[in-house]
């Protein structure tokens, strides 16, 4: 294999060995609330569920924009623009603490369009308190994601990790303490989760702007030296950005929100074995997605450097790498998938449509995997707005609408939970060819603009 291809293996891995560790650490966050609120009754899990599915895709498409920051950083940080990286965080902090605001007002009044739902008002119920639960530490994680990005378009990835990791451990004990009502507290079931959460958001976000503040890793870009105005050019900038990103990102989640509530009126049976399988799905999911992240953070430096012959290499790496691990993840999923299925619930029922699910949750790996490597080469790249146009091609015009058919007509009869995953699959599959097209178009693009700049230097 080409040794260029061998050196961005090297960096992609050094790079994204610890944004896996924190966004693995992220996910069992989710997987404990899951596996928790699972336990105590199916009504606790569908409502954490809903809640979930709702409150996450809110998150996401708001809080998005904050997500511009790590190709910000990163093309900065390649150039060797450290006083500006600092400048450029202080003017986005107050975009972030904006943002924070209408998150709270958001997430405390959605149990207005839940009640609207054809759901069960039990499950709603658990929904809406869960969701006023988690608006504060939501707010806390949106202020966290900005440090988070801006420390990993650096590549200072590892301190990012060691907080997102003690924060999941802490997770496990707040949600059993709030879910079942140890200590005196009162058994609050899936809401406790929500409320377990908000703690954590509020202690990543303090350690790790005291982190910050005082690391000498991050004093050359001196991130809190002095005070710094609002600025409306940064904020253009990055909403210009960020905004596809939140956007696309919205596009995706809301998929998987929109097969929960499709999926809610079949009871909750139907909606915790999907929850479970998807969980797993997002789970293992985590190993590409560290690799599209940590392409994002290389491709920028290499952009910053003016070295766009070696960010192809580092695109077509990140591509590979993906979908390498894809494939080992669906190998894994369907030889151990009765396992880990009973590591979430005990109830026969649910467990047994979530086996079922899980050779799903194997096929979804694949497309999904390629096309993380791709969509995190264009972030660095700063190439948002195509992507997000391809992503509700891929995800509204085709993976909802046929995931309704099959799970609710079907060519002979309705498929229930099999029928959104179909039409995942396909979403996913088409999104995936797309995006890597879109890819091989910036890369050209990229080169041909540097090649073009070299000859008129040389005849200068």
């Amino acid at each position: 294999m080409n040794n260029k291809y061998i050196i961005e293996f090297k960096q992609l891995i050094k790079i994204g060995v610890p944004i896996f560790g924190s966004q693995m650490s992220y996910m069992l966050m989710g997987a404990t609330d899951v596996i928790v609120a699972g336990r105590a009754s199916a009504n606790d899990l569908a409502g954490l569920a809903l809640g979930t599915a709702f409150g996450n895709a809110i998150w996401f498409f708001i809080s998005g924009v904050i997500f511009s920051v790590t190709p910000i950083i990163a093309q900065l940080y390649g150039a060797k623009k450290f006083i500006e990286i600092g400048k450029k965080l202080r003017e986005i902090l107050w975009i972030a603490l904006f943002l924070c605001i209408v998150i709270v007002l958001i997430f405390t009044n959605l149990d207005l369009i839940l009640d609207q739902l054809p759901t069960n008002k039990g499950i709603t119920k658990i929904s809406g308190d869960y969701l006023k639960a988690v608006s504060i530490g939501t707010a806390c994680f949106t202020i966290y994601t900005c440090l988070r990005c801006y420390s990993e378009g650096m590549t200072l990835t590892r301190p990012i990790f060691v907080i997102a990791f003690f924060g999941m451990i802490l997770n496990i004990p707040l949600d059993i303490i709030f879910v079942y009502g140890l200590f005196g507290m009162p058994a609050l079931g899936g809401v406790g989760c929500g409320i377990a959460t908000s703690i954590i958001g509020f202690l990543m976000m303090v350690v790790l702007i005291i982190y910050i503040n005082f690391s000498k890793n991050y004093k050359h870009t001196k991130p809190f030296s002095e005070f710094t105005p609002f600025s409306f050019e940064t904020t253009k900038e990055v909403f210009k950005l960020g905004l596809p990103i939140g956007m696309g990102i919205f596009f995706e989640l809301s998929m998987f929100s929109g097969a929960a509530i499709i999926l809610s009126v079949f009871g909750e049976i139907v909606v915790a074995g999907h929850t479970v399988a998807i969980n797993i799905a997002s789970l293992f999911f985590m190993v590409p997605l560290s690799i599209g992240l940590a392409a994002a953070t290389r491709v920028g430096n290499l952009i910053g450097e003016e070295n766009p012959f070696q960010a192809q290499f580092a695109a077509y790496s990140a591509i590979y790498l993906c979908s390498f691990t894809a494939l080992i993840n669906s190998i894994i999923i369907l030889v151990f998938g009765s396992y880990i299925v009973s590591l979430y619930t005990t109830e026969i029922p649910v467990k047994e449509l979530a086996i079922a699910l899980t050779l799903f949750a194997a096929i979804f790996q694949l497309p999904d995997g390629v096309q993380m490597g791709a969509l995190g080469s264009l972030r660095g790249y700063k190439d948002t707005f195509a992507p997000m146009i391809l992503l509700f091609i891929s995800f509204w015009i085709f993976a909802m609408p046929i995931g309704y058919f099959l799970t609710n007509y079907g060519f002979n009869d309705p498929l229930e939970a099999k029928g959104m995953w179909y039409g995942m699959i396909i979403g996913l599959t088409i999104f995936s060819f797309l995006v890597i097209s879109r890819l091989r178009w910036i890369i050209k693009k990229t080169l041909k603009f540097k090649i073009s700049e070299s000859h008129q230097l040389l005849n200068q």
